[in-house]
């Protein structure tokens, strides 16, 4: 492997050039990569002290100039600002960069859904997922319904009408589980421009409600080849292969929701006693027991796969800088495994539905299913009854008139 030189810089950075180089070998860089990015913080370094600028004047504004001067040379190679950003990154770490400031809304929708992000962060304690889903149903429907919209201006003239139009536009669409999402996400856009006085009326009550129709049909879960077809197709000789495994063996055994894959931390697993903290939903954390299986997996991750350095959280990315895995990320891996496998392509929450199948067919009762994927109402359990047809079966009525 490529052995990485000491940094060669003047200026006013020289100063962090060997922090800097630590940063990126502990981040997982490669010497290769790391090396253009010391280049870089060199050549960096010169241009300030050629224009007689201090690192703290280093700003978007300063890096567009070095940029075009680079570009004026002829030098292509890492010349947009997402180059600098594991340099400033570091620099603001340590103080000496000022974090950039996020631009201001430019326009009075923009403003007003950063009013409504505040709500539900501040006011009502959201989980960042959740918050991104009702900003995204809320843009969507203030940019059809109200484009104009401004703080206590033209929000009044929204009616019933507005809301019918947009959901039944929505509908056309998407699935009825989206459609509910979007209504949901709607009551709450309604009480809070209502509360924060954005309208003079609740409009709440005129939004209609999605019928999930949670009592027909059956689960989704996938059938036990298909999720064992999954696990097969990780190459488990690669880093890749091993965080994948533990990743899909821990939603197929355990249940998780993505969010609470991407949110374990090392911490959360007590090897010990053999238990795992999960949290979940509204901030709850439950302690659940730890399969072998799940914590074999777990464990030749943490000891064969996964990057050493100071994040906590248990999968991180492949790639540097290796950070924790997003909730979407964790949802690539279960595409990427499908594909694999060749079977269609399924979201993580039906390898959720497939654990509880598999523990209904085992013989666990519905109380115990519910507990496992903590349900805080027995109906959502309920809906696993219906795969168990042998049990139905015994307690099914003839038709009548029917032989036997």
């Amino acid at each position: 492997m490529k052995r990485l030189d000491r940094p060669r810089a003047t200026g006013p950075l020289a100063l962090y050039a060997e922090g800097f180089r630590s940063e990126l070998l502990a981040q997982g860089y490669s010497p290769s990569t790391a090396s253009e990015h010391l280049s870089l913080i060199g050549k960096l370094s010169s241009w300030l002290d050629t224009r007689g600028l201090e690192p703290s004047e280093l700003d978007a504004e300063a890096i567009e100039e070095f940029l075009a001067d680079r570009r004026a040379e002829g030098l292509t190679r890492r010349a947009t600002p997402r180059a600098f950003v594991p340099l400033l990154s570091y620099l603001q770490g340590l103080g000496v960069v000022r974090e950039a400031t996020l631009p201001v809304p430019a326009t009075p929708t923009e403003r007003l859904l950063g009013a409504f992000v505040d709500y539900l962060s501040v006011e009502r304690a959201l989980a960042p997922e959740t918050i991104a889903g009702y900003r995204h149903f809320a843009e969507l429907f203030l940019t059809a319904c109200a484009p104009e919209a401004e703080e206590g201006c033209d929000l009044d003239r929204l009616g019933a009408e507005h809301i019918n139009a947009f959901l039944l536009a929505e509908r056309t669409r998407r699935g009825v589980g989206s459609t509910k999402n979007a209504t949901t996400a709607l009551r709450v856009l309604m009480r809070f421009l209502y509360l924060e006085g954005y309208t003079t009326t609740s409009l709440v009550d005129s939004i209609p409600r999605a019928v999930p129709w949670r009592d027909s049909g059956r689960s989704r879960a996938l059938a036990p080849a298909q999720v064992n077809r999954l696990l097969r197709s990780c190459d488990r000789r690669t880093v890749v292969g091993r965080r994948d495994f533990a990743i899909l063996t821990v939603l197929a055994r355990l249940g998780l929701r993505r969010g609470e894959v991407a949110s374990l931390r090392l911490d959360d697993v007590n090897w010990r006693a053999g238990e795992i903290a999960v949290l979940g939903k509204g901030g709850r954390r439950d302690r659940l027991p730890l399969p072998a299986d799940v914590g074999e997996a777990l464990a030749d991750y943490c000891r064969r796969g996964r990057p050493r350095n100071a994040h906590r959280a248990v999968f991180l990315q492949v790639y540097a800088p290796h950070g924790p895995l997003l909730s979407g990320a964790v949802s690539f891996v279960v595409a990427a495994a499908c594909r694999r496998a060749g079977i269609e392509r399924v979201g993580a929450h039906r390898l959720r539905h497939s654990a509880a199948t598999a523990m209904r067919r085992a013989g666990a009762p519905l109380f115990e299913i519910g507990q496992v994927l903590r349900h805080r109402s027995t109906t959502s359990s309920a809906l696993y009854a219906k795969d168990d047809l042998s049990a139905l079966a015994s307690i099914a009525r003839p038709w009548p008139g029917a032989t036997r």
